[in-house]
């Protein structure tokens, strides 16, 4: 999965950020409550695994990723974006936020999922954001930025005449830098608030975009007025000193009250979410939890007397992650026993025994979670890992099929290319052996490693054969410019 890399973002749950740096390079809408990031691990995928750089932590599972592509598919469908192929990527952060960085992904951190206590009101942000690439605002912004861009030159060159008038005029030298300084700061501040007013405007047409689309899928805005109204709370005590005309989004309860008045009128509005719906966005939420928080956290959380499957859930993730790997899988054999065609429960187990070194053990269960979810990649390279682990010879053919048709489903995860290259190297074959390491490090953005051990699998190939063109690829592949450091 690729990175979040763009220079302008255009978000949700962002209420005292916004401001716009160095002369609009950057247009960073992250919440001004962010706190650090965390690396998850989740289900079958482990947190994306890349060469050590800034930006974003990207994290996968299977479950997660399936629930939000039930969540986006009417929406897109509505906002006539249904063959675009928009993908929902998860970023892991506590902070309440998501945000759009091009026009094929949505990103949602992971607290907006954990914080969001039903569906309708993460829907409600993935409408919102819909409406900002169904609006093309990333790209009007784009265009806005580049024109503040010149004006913040002919400003700086405006200053720099005025400053040179001014010694000619025979000023003092503090007189002089006074007039250049309010010469560059008062064309600066008016191309921000004129940015960020324009950036106002598009937030509350995606707000109202989003409420169409809601209406068309015969769902509640009820779910947006709650998370405005969250907002609004948090922005009480700072909101008599804020000047509005600075912030990037509209002031909660001006937002507030525009949708309040969409969201009442439709005819949908007191609608709830199924109850089966809603039971999936409780297990989303305590597997997030189970995976994310400290053990005394999940238990504050989901106490002992709590019955439901998501507190037995988080309470199962808890355990093993945090070593009780015995009473662990007692609970989850419990789920298991419960919801027996539930593919993450089994996905749960084979993930919680191979990271407990009890590789062998883990195939069976890995091995219903694959066909249960019809081959998810995801959970096949997480097979695929516990076949080559297992230490048995047996098993190591099995391993390169699963393997093999996991990254050709998910081609970006370096640890399936590692896994295929160990079980290459078992059966013989260097030559793959060596072609799958250096996909691995490919994915992980180490093309320079990546180029090297190419250009060693080439050799062990016969010329022309399909093993030495996908080497011969890899050698010639020129990385983009952002990841020019890696050459």
């Amino acid at each position: 999965m690729e990175r979040a890399q763009a220079d302008q973002r255009i978000g949700w749950g962002d209420r005292a950020g916004g401001a716009l740096r160095a002369a609009g390079r950057v247009l960073c809408l992250a919440a001004a409550t962010s706190l650090p990031l965390q690396t998850a691990w989740i289900g079958a995928a482990q947190a994306q695994e890349t060469v050590p750089q800034k930006g974003p932590q990207t994290i996968q599972d299977t479950e997660i990723e399936a629930l939000l592509k039930d969540y986006t598919r009417p929406i897109l469908k509505a906002a006539g974006l249904a063959q675009q192929n928009v993908e929902v990527v998860l970023i892991s952060s506590r902070a309440f936020n998501a945000f759009v960085a091009d026009g094929r992904r949505i990103f949602v951190n992971t607290g907006a999922l954990v914080d969001s206590v039903t569906p309708n009101q993460i829907i409600g942000v993935l409408a919102h954001e819909t409406g900002h690439i169904a609006g093309g605002h990333l790209a009007r912004m784009r265009e806005q930025i580049a024109g503040a861009q010149t004006m913040a030159i002919v400003a700086m060159l405006l200053a720099a005449g005025g400053v040179a008038a001014g010694a000619a005029s025979g000023m003092n030298g503090r007189d002089v830098g006074n007039v250049g300084a309010a010469a560059v700061s008062a064309p600066q501040e008016m191309i921000r608030r004129s940015l960020l007013s324009y950036q106002r405007g598009e937030e509350s047409a995606a707000d109202r975009s989003a409420v169409k689309y809601l209406n068309a899928t015969g769902q509640s805005a009820k779910g947006m007025l709650e998370t405005f109204e969250r907002f609004q709370n948090d922005q009480l005590f700072i909101s008599q000193r804020v000047d509005p005309y600075v912030l990037s989004h509209p002031m909660a309860r001006e937002r507030i009250g525009a949708l309040e008045q969409l969201a009442k009128s439709s005819p949908y509005y007191e609608v709830k979410d199924p109850p089966a719906l809603q039971a999936r966005h409780d297990m989303m939420r305590a597997k997030l939890i189970g995976f994310m928080e400290r053990p005394e956290a999940v238990a504050r959380r989901y106490p002992p007397s709590d019955t439901s499957m998501a507190a037995q859930y988080a309470r199962a993730i808890s355990a093993y992650r945090f070593g009780n790997i015995d009473s662990s899988i007692r609970q989850i054999d419990a789920l298991i026993a419960k919801e027996p065609s539930n593919p993450y429960f089994q996905e749960l187990k084979g993930q919680a025994l191979l990271e407990a070194g009890r590789a062998g053990e883990a195939i069976a269960p890995l091995r219903k979670a694959v066909q249960m979810t019809n081959g998810a990649p995801l959970i096949r390279a997480m097979l695929g890992q516990a076949l080559v682990q297992s230490g048995n010879q047996a098993n190591t053919q099995e391993a390169i099929r699963e393997l093999i048709q996991a990254t050709q489903r998910d081609p970006n995860s370096p640890s399936a290319w590692r896994s295929l290259a160990l079980a290459y190297g078992r059966s013989g074959d260097t030559a793959n052996a060596d072609l799958a390491s250096a996909q691995s490090y490919f994915a992980s953005g180490d093309f320079k490693l990546g180029r090297e051990l190419a250009a060693r699998a080439r050799m062990k190939f016969p010329q022309g054969s399909p093993g030495w063109l996908k080497a011969d690829d890899l050698v010639n592949f020129k990385p983009p410019a952002s990841a020019a450091n890696q050459r």
